[in-house]
């Protein structure tokens, strides 16, 4: 079982520092409770663009689009980005109560053929009862799970290429089909700590995601996991979420890390976390548990730090410290059963440089990757203190970013 790695595409935004640009207070529509900040970067189409290519050349799979109301729409964004890119997949996330299940699964389809089979689907059920009625969407989080679970039946059964029926509480479809099943089917991401979210799993996951906890706490979602489908007679792969700061050597990695601190007022973290605290996702609520919204003893594990957490929903953890580390980190929840690495870093196309160039041929050299292609620029020196394979020209980032 080798490593997939795949990294993010920050269609809500961007920038150097911590202070999120979307996920707490009033979900983005103002911004009167955030501290202001400087250096944000747009998610127009030419950004987007540079990540997505610097991801491809550097080795990763896919990339992972957000969903939501405070960033752009992911089908459409990524189907744009194929048109600049030639192998890189696309993760695509979107929640299944907002569309029909057909034709989710004739854009599917749809989006197979135009990109030669370069889509994964990150189905993203909402913990967020507030976000949700901005969609219409007016279901409780347990009955959200349980349309899920009906939603995911339906793509399944449509993609089998003859005319399908289903009769269930949330859906009635009577010969549904798509004409032109997706070839090949896309694999489907699945998150969610909750009780109501284990089954769905179960059923329906190709890979289930967790946010990154310590190895101890994942290897026991792992093993719910695959005792509930063990118990269907499926088996799922695994993923973990997380941020990476990774540096030529420890003491780099965790100033930058402490630098991204610096820019965070305490007005900013309680902002934050009185906002997290309202969630209904279990999920995000573990992320909260691991720091409890103080700075004191963010690192919760080896290497593993709670510092992203304190202002940014969802993903809340990062892999912190030398190549080597965060190559011994991933190894090591690699043994536990996680195949899937979804990676992201601030600012996104700078980290996404300092992990492909440091840590995917630390991981390569250890077996874990098919050996990492070899740099177009391989051999050409650095020009004026900066390497060859720099984004644009651009100086890789330097502790924090400044």
């Amino acid at each position: 079982m080798t490593v997939h790695l795949h990294w993010f595409l920050p269609t809500g935004g961007d920038g150097r520092t911590l202070v999120d640009r979307h996920a707490y207070t009033d979900g983005g529509i103002k911004r009167s409770r955030i501290t202001p900040v400087s250096g944000v970067r747009a998610p127009d189409i030419e950004y987007l663009a540079q990540i997505a290519k610097a991801a491809e050349q550097l080795g990763f799979e896919a990339v992972l689009t957000p969903t939501g109301t405070w960033c752009e729409d992911a089908w459409l964004t990524t189907v744009a980005l194929a048109q600049h890119t030639e192998r890189l997949k696309f993760l695509v996330a979107f929640r299944p109560g907002v569309i029909s299940p057909v034709l989710a699964a004739q854009m599917a389809a749809t989006y197979q053929r135009i990109t030669r089979g370069r889509l994964l689907l990150n189905v993203v059920t909402g913990g967020d009862s507030t976000e949700q009625r901005r969609f219409g969407d007016h279901l409780d989080h347990d009955r959200r799970y349980a349309r899920t679970d009906e939603f995911l039946s339906v793509v399944r059964g449509v993609w089998g290429g003859r005319p399908y029926d289903f009769d269930g509480e949330h859906y009635q479809v009577r010969g549904g089909l798509t004409a032109l099943p997706p070839d090949p089917l896309p694999e489907i991401f699945f998150g969610g700590s909750s009780a109501a979210a284990g089954p769905v799993a179960a059923r329906h996951t190709d890979v289930y995601l967790t946010w990154g906890e310590p190895p101890a706490a994942v290897k026991e979602k792992i093993d719910w996991i695959r005792g509930l489908a063990a118990a269907e007679g499926r088996t799922v792969r695994f993923g973990i979420r997380l941020h990476t700061i990774s540096r030529d050597s420890s003491a780099e990695a965790w100033a930058t890390a402490n630098r991204l601190l610096d820019d965070l007022d305490p007005d900013t973290v309680a902002a934050a976390q009185q906002a997290l605290g309202k969630s209904e996702s279990v999920g995000q609520q573990r992320m909260l548990a691991l720091h409890g919204g103080s700075r004191d003893e963010l690192e919760i594990a080896p290497n593993l730090w709670a510092g992203v957490g304190l202002v940014r929903g969802g993903a809340g953890t990062a892999l912190v410290g030398s190549h080597a580390e965060v190559a011994d980190r991933i190894e090591e929840y690699h043994a536990l059963g996680v195949e899937h690495f979804v990676l992201s870093g601030y600012p996104h196309l700078e980290e996404a440089y300092w992990f492909g160039e440091g840590v995917i041929p630390d991981l390569a050299a250890r077996g874990l990757l098919p050996a990492a292609p070899a740099s177009p620029l391989l051999g050409v020196p650095a020009a004026n203190g900066r390497p060859a394979s720099a984004p644009g020209g651009a100086p890789l980032l330097v502790a924090g970013g400044r």
